[in-house]
């Protein structure tokens, strides 16, 4: 069954021409950047570090939102971007987005199932036969989730009625094309919402990223699958070594074919301004995010981590990548097997040692 109700990716902004802008006898690149607000990222987005031969005007706003103007209409020329989506157009060969390793949001994903408390869900197991909703296939999250499921918990996914729908909102679409994997039971309600459906009975659990309503105003009668989930996501990483990337920074090609100095140049900007965000955070000086004990639990997962608690680069993360590209691939996202080294650039794939 091919998968494509969104259509493909809009094409009137993917040849556009950045402009180069003359002050004082220097050229800048000006290129326009959208992400959504990550201490992490705000001092790329302000200004405070600046990427090389390049003039940013940068754009915060929601990731819903952002996905789905760079997807639909490549509104800007540098964007965050759903991993999920980003792997699906790669493999379709000459994808419009060429990606950079910087992994704005990585965020484990136990916390992602929620469960009806009458329906006797105690264990991933007890998924199979169970009709599950998700927001999305394609949806990052979801493909982590499954491929915890299918790799670590032993889950037949042939054995759950996979249900898409908005989370909190009739009318949700998927925004890439995709074959499902034979056996997949895949349906699609556009008419009401998984939360909806979780309070109704119609769907016994769901996979999400965002909470649904029907978990905070179900009175109780939707609870998560791993209460604990911080617990249980410490023993996966440390038995697996996969810390979940979600989102990716994605450019233009048509910006990288004519500029590919921008890709590299942009990767050492973003990482700059992460290793400003994480010095501001283990400062014990003063509380530089309002979190009791911040300073703190940065020094305690380092030790579980390293001391790059937020990685970006290829070979950094090989192991996470390589487990997403097996998990996109076995359940249909991906056109053809994906390797870590196909998803970027030569020129961001490796850096200069002095």
């Amino acid at each position: 069954m091919i998968v494509n109700e969104a259509g493909k990716t809009g094409q009137a902004g993917a040849g556009r021409e950045p402009e180069m802008i003359e002050s004082g006898g220097t050229a800048k690149l000006h290129l326009t950047l959208a992400t959504t607000d990550y201490d992490h990222v705000r001092d790329v987005v302000n200004g405070v570090v600046r990427p090389e031969g390049i003039l940013l005007t940068g754009f915060v706003l929601p990731v819903e939102e952002i996905f789905f103007r760079f997807i639909k209409n490549q509104e800007w020329d540098v964007s965050e971007m759903s991993f999920g989506k980003f792997i699906g157009y790669a493999s379709q060969g000459n994808s419009p987005f060429i990606g950079i390793p910087v992994f704005p949001s990585r965020v484990f994903r136990h916390s992602a199932f929620y469960v009806r408390a009458d329906r006797g869900i105690a264990s991933p197991k007890d998924l199979e036969g169970k009709i599950v909703g998700i927001p999305e296939w394609a949806q990052t999250a979801g493909i982590y989730a499954r491929g915890f499921l299918a790799e670590t918990a032993g889950v037949d996914l042939t054995k759950i009625k996979w249900v898409q729908a908005g989370m909190n909102e009739a009318g949700r679409e998927e925004k890439v094309e995709f074959t499902l994997p034979k056996g997949i039971q895949y349906s699609q309600r556009r008419d009401t919402s998984i939360s909806a459906m979780l309070l109704s009975g119609e769907v016994d659990a769901a996979i999400s990223a965002r909470v649904p309503d029907a978990f905070n105003k179900g009175g109780g009668k939707i609870v998560r699958l791993y209460p604990d989930y911080r617990k249980d996501e410490m023993a996966y990483h440390a038995s697996t070594g996969i810390y979940p990337i979600m989102h990716v920074v994605a450019l233009r090609r048509a910006v990288f074919e004519r500029y590919p100095w921008v890709a590299m140049n942009l990767f050492k900007v973003f990482n700059e301004a992460k290793g400003r965000s994480v010095d501001r955070i283990r400062d014990l000086t003063a509380s530089r995010i309002p979190v009791p004990w911040a300073a703190a639990i940065t020094t305690e997962f380092g030790k579980k981590f390293g001391d790059d608690l937020f990685p970006y680069g290829l070979e950094e993360n090989r192991k996470t990548l390589e487990a997403f590209c097996r998990f996109a691939h076995d359940q249909g996202v991906t056109a053809k097997t994906m390797t870590p080294d196909d998803l970027f650039p030569k020129e961001v794939r490796a850096s200069v040692r002095v």
